[in-house]
């Protein structure tokens, strides 16, 4: 299977994922007004599913470091399994939440908030358990993501305000879904080998425990999402009808969207051998800045601000950018 040899290509894996995790919502944005979120998620999951197996039976199926795809779900422990799939249905049940959070708030409200909430208990939760990088270092980073995280709060109540559009349903949202998704990349970690070159038995190598991980979002996603079809968070109810009146684009984007986010989970799990969990982690949420780039100046989520507003938003960029800078320089 391929794996990363060295921390600099681990660092281009994180930041390709968090190129992925900031810009698949746009595919959920692509989809327009007319397409609810809940439809949208039906494609979105088995995008997720499809794209393991498919980087199962490549990226893990070639070379001869560790072990084949095949070869290492047939060894694998139950408990590691279930492990994965654990954090398959967290991650499942948070990222609903941020995708009800986004369609209410918008890309600059919902990730900064909740993806950087889960950045911030993410890095802390995975350094405990793995520690890896300079201490000081990495939590002085975490601690201006902080900042970044207040002062976008901040910019949206004060931007509602003047809209005369003031609702605490997408912040709310944004930090359930923070706090659950903080949570599932443990699992997934646990699951995994300490040696991706040298994998011990019954451990998961990180092509099938991305698998299972998304086998346990694609069957979460049964009872998630038909439960918040019934009872949704805003709008009428909605049934398996409304959701084959969609066409073939629209089903197309939210696959893609799925496609998209998993190239970055495959990223960072793989970028974990050689960079640790918690930088691997927490540069790959570094999506809450792309996120909000696209927010901000694609979809004009800020269009009209006064200009204390617009000071705020270029200020949370930089508290972002100087704290991402410091996860990278922690694992040096």
């Amino acid at each position: 299977m391929f794996i990363p040899q060295t921390y600099t290509l681990a660092i281009i894996l994180c930041f390709i994922t968090m190129i992925c995790w900031g810009s698949w919502g746009n595919t959920q944005k692509l989809t327009g007004k007319a397409w609810r979120f809940e439809l949208f998620y039906w494609d979105y999951a088995l995008g997720i599913l499809l794209f393991s197996i498919l980087l199962g039976f490549t990226m893990g199926s070639t070379g001869e470091s560790g072990r084949g795809f095949i070869q290492d779900i047939k060894q694998a422990d139950h408990q590691n399994i279930l492990h994965a799939m654990i954090g398959g249905v967290i991650f499942n049940a948070s990222n609903i939440l941020l995708v009800a959070a986004m369609a209410i708030a918008g890309m600059a409200v919902a990730f900064p908030v909740g993806v950087g909430l889960a950045l911030v208990l993410g890095v802390i939760i995975n350094y405990v358990f793995a520690p890896h990088g300079n201490s000081t270092i990495l939590f002085s980073g975490v601690a201006l993501i902080v900042v970044a995280i207040i002062i976008d709060a901040i910019a949206y109540k004060k931007h509602s305000l003047q809209l005369k559009k003031v609702s605490g349903k997408g912040i709310s949202l944004s930090v359930f879904a923070g706090i659950l998704m903080a949570l599932f990349y443990r699992f997934v970690a646990s699951s995994m080998v300490s040696s991706f070159t040298a994998p011990e038995a019954g451990k998961l190598t990180p092509y099938s425990a991305l698998f299972f991980f998304a086998v346990g979002v694609f069957l979460s996603n049964l009872l998630f999402n038909y439960l918040i079809m019934k009872r949704p968070i805003e709008g009428a109810p909605l049934s398996f009808k409304d959701y084959t009146k969609g066409s073939f684009d629209v089903h197309l984007n939210g696959v893609l969207g799925g496609v998209i986010w998993n190239i970055g989970m495959s990223m960072s799990i793989l970028a974990s051998g050689k960079a640790g969990f918690a930088i691997s982690y927490g540069l790959g949420q570094g999506a809450t800045l792309v996120a909000a780039l696209w927010g901000v100046f694609i979809w004009k989520e800020f269009k009209g601000a006064s200009k204390p507003v617009n000071t705020l938003i270029y200020f949370m960029f930089l508290a972002y950018l100087a704290g991402l800078a410091l996860l990278v320089y922690a694992g040096t």
